[in-house]
């Protein structure tokens, strides 16, 4: 039986310390474990995120979702980038520690995998791969402010997950440059569907569109770690 606990994550910042909170979900016998962040204006137990995860247990992976410190202290606007590095680096140290040798994935719903590749690309954390459910390549309707220049120097295997109609992604040759130039990166388009995999004239809950991401995504976290040597 999947179990779900709820713990507290100590961050190191440097105004101080920051307690999070994070739900750890283990299936019965899970074969790897992955970080997962939520996107800037949403908490860790938001739908999109409760749905990914349950989702992912039935694959076998488990998983901990975790606040960053300010959706923590109830701020809708991220704090700086820094402090979601440093927790990203507190919350993937724990995971690794509790995972007991099982690989550790990072994925993050937009925001919260953008600051997953800055913390990877500053050699902050290490994970066995790194999955980006709507990356945030520039502001709507700026493609000239790209986040991009850090994405070559993220060691692990990268996978961009990106509806095709998402507006942070437009044009999308910029993000096909974008992966071309990362050492090991693919991209999932997911047809129709918008920055969080909404498709117009499909109504549906988001636990249920996030759920049909997940074994996509599993499979590829299970590819990736085979790539790498472990188990298939």
């Amino acid at each position: 039986m999947t179990s779900t606990t709820s713990i507290t994550i100590p961050v190191e910042l440097p105004n101080g310390r920051a307690d999070v909170s994070a739900d750890l979900v283990i299936p019965p016998t899970p074969w790897g474990f992955a970080a997962l962040a939520h996107g800037a204006g949403a908490g860790f137990r938001h739908p999109f995120l409760t749905g990914f995860a349950d989702a992912l247990a039935e694959a076998g992976v488990a998983t901990l979702r975790f606040n960053f410190p300010y959706a923590q202290a109830g701020r809708r606007m991220p704090g700086p980038a820094a402090h979601a590095i440093a927790t990203w680096q507190a919350v993937h140290a724990g995971l690794t520690e509790r995972a007991a040798g099982l690989p550790v994935f990072a994925v993050g719903k937009s925001y919260g995998g953008r600051m997953a590749s800055m913390a990877a690309a500053e050699r902050g954390i290490d994970p066995a791969g790194v999955a980006y459910l709507g990356y945030p390549l520039h502001p709507p309707g700026s493609p000239d402010k790209a986040r991009v220049a850090h994405l070559p120097d993220v060691a692990p295997p990268q996978l961009f997950v990106t509806g095709s109609n998402d507006p942070f992604v437009d044009p999308h040759d910029q993000l096909e440059r974008a992966v071309a130039s990362c050492r090991s990166a693919k991209i999932w388009w997911v047809e129709g569907g918008g920055h969080s995999f909404e498709v117009k004239g499909r109504k549906r809950a988001p636990a249920e569109v996030a759920a049909e991401l997940a074994s996509p995504v599993a499979a590829w976290l299970r590819a990736t770690h085979s790539a790498a040597g472990g188990p298939a």
